[in-house]
């Protein structure tokens, strides 16, 4: 058996659902999980991140907050009640880092907050500690 890295290990049975309307945060995220083994979907809107969380069963939604249309604290609180989705935890990754701003996404039922530019480590780091 051929040993591997932490992040690898976990990486290989998650799958982690990007949510970002920025294409340049979406590639960054892509990258950054793939190298290191999760399989990654993307979705672009809040609206798209509600339905993909329902029909691909993600097992980590990494949220941004500042999206046209429904945005991140919307998305995040309609993926947190719907019995379907509930279980699947979701940290917010956004440019708001105003405490108040953290504190109202842990509300909408958020397990983490990342503040951008993110780390790539402390990402890393997050999604390995998740239950």
């Amino acid at each position: 058996m051929m040993a591997a890295s932490t992040a690898a290990n976990a990486g290989a049975a998650k799958k982690i659902l990007i949510v970002d309307d920025s294409p340049t945060e979406r590639q960054f995220l892509l990258e950054t999980l793939s190298k290191s083994g999760y399989q990654c979907i993307v979705a672009g809107s809040g609206e798209e991140a509600v339905l993909k969380s329902r029909t691909e069963m993600p097992d980590v939604i990494l949220m941004d907050v500042v999206m046209p249309g429904t945005n991140g604290y919307q998305a995040t609180r309609t993926i947190a009640r719907e019995p379907s989705t509930k279980h699947i935890p979701v940290i917010m990754c956004t440019s708001k880092s105003q405490e108040t701003d953290k504190v109202w996404g842990m509300r909408q039922g958020a397990k983490d907050y990342l503040v951008k530019p993110i780390n790539a480590k402390e990402l890393l780091a997050k999604i390995v500690a998740l239950p």
